[in-house]
């Protein structure tokens, strides 16, 4: 058993890690043995992120030290956070791929960027592509725009042309 002071330190180490990250997803870890959560961790910190086991009753006051109530709720359980870090669409995005392959952690909800989410949005979150690629597919349309518009341009230099002519 811990003291009241090793209690109050854990809290506010967790207050920090919370306010310093402005997403947190919120898991359930049950089923999980050492070697997955240890895979788990190894790909989160490979994409920026961490996660951190947490005992439910010091992750309330913890998240009451940041005026954050809306995840009590979520606060049942064998509780894990995910610390997003820098791009919480990295870290949704490992959470979703080891949820598809171990069916575990499972996703109870998530703070990003001071709004309470449900677990659909963190899977959705996800899901969503890489910026790289998304600008990719920003540039390949527009290619396409640009392309139907000079052809467009072409025939109606054409038929002007050819109005011209007769």
């Amino acid at each position: 058993m811990s003291t009241k002071t090793e209690r109050q330190t854990q809290v506010d180490t967790l207050a920090e890690r919370i306010k310093a990250s402005p997403t947190v997803f919120v898991t359930d870890f049950s089923g999980l043995n050492v070697l997955k959560m240890t895979e788990f961790r190894r790909r989160l910190r490979a994409a920026g992120a961490q996660y951190v086991v947490v005992k439910n009753t010091l992750a309330q006051r913890a998240l009451a030290n940041n005026d954050i109530g809306a995840l009590d709720a979520s606060l049942t359980g064998n509780t894990g956070f995910v610390f997003a870090g820098d791009d919480p669409m990295a870290a949704a995005k490992v959470l979703g791929e080891f949820v598809k392959e171990h069916q575990k952690p499972t996703v109870k909800a998530g703070w990003l960027e001071g709004q309470h989410v449900e677990a659909a949005y963190v899977k959705r979150l996800g899901e969503i592509p890489p910026r790289e690629v998304l600008l990719g597919q920003f540039v390949g349309g527009l290619n396409g725009i640009l392309y139907q518009m000079v052809g467009a341009l072409e025939a109606l230099r054409e038929q002007r042309q050819a109005d011209s002519a007769s």
